[in-house]
């Protein structure tokens, strides 16, 4: 049985994969902050904003494996990246819904970047214990 404490400890570190989630979808979603971290005036914004999306990604791995952690949960790296790949997913949904599409092949892309960004995240989460 969980001490009082595990439990605190382990809710504190799901509160904070949910509050790190839901800002990456709304700044992902948002155009104004999208086009301002990465302006399309740039010759290579496309992939800074790939790799922008792995480091994110990276970041929300790595929380929620430290969360899993927490609530005893043995979850493996493999697994993390592809609970964030769905995480990605959503957000290509709703970036679907509104203009420019971005098309099948890069909406791949960035859920590879998602699943590539999970897996680095739990995989630094596991070596850090």
């Amino acid at each position: 049985m969980t001490t009082p404490a595990a439990r605190r400890h382990a809710a504190a570190w799901w509160t904070a994969t949910v509050i790190v989630a839901v800002i990456l979808f709304f700044v992902a979603d948002s155009d104004t902050i999208y086009n301002a971290t990465s302006p399309v005036t740039l010759d290579f914004h496309v992939l800074l904003r790939k790799a922008y999306s792995i480091v994110a990604f990276a970041v929300l791995g790595w929380i929620a494996s430290r969360a899993s952690q927490a609530s005893g949960w043995r979850t493996s790296p493999l697994t993390m990246g592809f609970w964030i790949a769905f995480f990605s997913l959503a957000i290509e949904i709703a970036q679907s819904l509104s203009p420019p599409v971005e098309g099948l092949a890069l909406n791949t892309v960035d859920v590879a970047c998602g699943w590539l960004g999970g897996w680095l995240g739990a995989l630094v989460a596991r070596r850090s214990i």
